[in-house]
């Protein structure tokens, strides 16, 4: 089965816009993007068409590839203390000359939707944040509506990266589940994907699984997107003759990457709640 995160996405969006009326509040996320790159760009107008759409403001704060890491960090700062931003991320990757996690690390929990600064994941991996990290939520929300019960399961994440791997990594340990993660030093995947009855895979290499490396049935959420060359198309992880394969299969593009958007906006609603309590 192909796994349609548009139109779950849509059955969020709904539920969201609701919520945002709700609120009586009006609610702006601050997305800071340094230079331009074909991959966050698409998933930058995703941003704005779903925050749009569900009546949150996206405002984009741009600056130049050069910059360095210490004036990012201060851009960051001054959006990150405008009260009128709800929410503020940085838009990733970052140049190789920016020190990303220091970055990250500059954005306060009560306005982190990507939960992507090491005291937002210190509250997500204890479980004490009201929120998880948007991909958390997209995988959680398509095991939920298909009845994928990881208990018991051989569960493997491809790829260790902060977007993906790791915030899942830290999930699926809470899961009941035989947890395999990957990173970029393995240099044989077969015995692991073979093994898999579930693969998530984030690790932005196209075509790194193919289909005689997975087994019937297989459960696959393909989360990893690059750009592919020549032609400049983003595709996944999975070659796309896996699905014919697996039980569930999600695709690059209109798999999980829309729920992701969606999830990330629901926890901007969620962190605004707690903002007006304080």
């Amino acid at each position: 089965m192909i796994i349609d995160g548009k139109k779950l996405a849509e059955e969020i969006k709904e539920s969201l816009k609701e919520e945002v009326a709700r609120l009586g509040k009006k609610l702006r996320l601050a997305v800071i993007q340094v230079g331009a790159n074909l991959v966050s760009e698409k998933f930058l107008e995703q941003k704005k068409k779903f925050g749009g759409a569900v009546g949150v403001d996206v405002r984009v704060y741009q600056l130049p590839e050069d910059i360095s890491t210490n004036t990012l960090r201060k851009k960051l700062a001054e959006a990150v203390h405008i009260k009128q931003n709800s929410g503020v991320i940085v838009q990733l990757p970052l140049p190789k000359q920016i020190q990303t996690q220091y970055i990250l690390d500059g954005i306060v929990p009560e306005k982190d939707p990507d939960m992507l600064s090491s005291k937002s994941i210190g509250l997500f991996a204890t479980g004490r944040s009201s929120a998880m990290p948007p991909v958390v939520g997209a995988v959680k929300y398509i095991f939920e509506k298909y009845n994928i019960d990881v208990k018991g399961k051989n569960v493997l994440v491809v790829g260790a990266g902060r977007l993906v791997g790791k915030p899942l990594a830290l999930w699926l340990l809470q899961q009941d589940c035989a947890l395999v993660a990957l990173n970029k030093h393995t240099s044989d995947l077969a015995p692991f994907t073979l093994n898999a009855d579930i693969i998530i895979s984030g690790a932005g290499a196209p075509g790194l699984i193919q289909p005689d490396m997975v087994k019937s049935g297989v459960v696959v959420i393909d989360a990893g997107t690059s750009e592919s060359a020549p032609n400049g198309h983003l595709v996944g992880d999975c070659d796309p003759r896996v699905a014919e394969k697996s039980s569930f299969f999600t695709p690059v593009l209109g798999g999980v990457g829309p729920l992701v958007v969606a999830k990330l906006f629901q926890n901007i609603v969620v962190l605004a709640r707690k903002q007006s309590k304080l």
